[in-house]
């Protein structure tokens, strides 16, 4: 079932460091915070509203970007997706993943822009165009 609706809510980002020459790791992920029914106007089934919070950290440790916000979900089953959150703090594979997914695209793309802003390497991979026979490593 599709994400009908999306937004952010908070948006924050620091640099600690400058970054030096060794090899920086870049560690993105997304967590769900809260699961819970919502009434959506002009759909007359109820839908998911999902809470969620999306962090990127850098080793060694010279900067952190994270955002919050909701997305709305519309499932098959919410009674099942409901029942699962409240036993295990978790929502089902096949409908984790297509939120998981949603959020990489989505914050992937927001926090790629602050990170230009502080000077930090964006978490995701540009192509690079280079000369023939140039091997160049990817920085950011």
């Amino acid at each position: 079932m599709p994400v009908i609706g999306f937004g952010f809510k908070a948006v924050e980002g620091k640099k600690t460091g400058v970054p030096g020459k060794e090899e920086i790791k870049i560690n993105s992920t997304p967590k769900i915070l809260d699961v819970k029914e919502v009434s959506v106007s002009d759909i007359t089934k109820k839908a998911l509203d999902i809470e969620f919070e999306f962090s990127t950290t850098y080793e060694p440790k010279i900067g952190e970007i994270t955002v919050g916000g909701n997305l709305v979900y519309l499932a098959k089953d919410n009674k099942l997706i409901l029942d699962e959150w409240k036993k295990k703090k978790a929502v089902p594979e096949d409908v984790s993943i297509e939120i998981l997914n949603h959020l990489f695209r989505r914050c992937l793309l927001k926090i790629s822009y602050m990170s230009e802003d502080l000077q930090l390497p964006p978490p995701i991979q540009f192509p690079m165009v280079k000369p023939k026979g140039e091997e160049t490593n990817y920085v950011g």
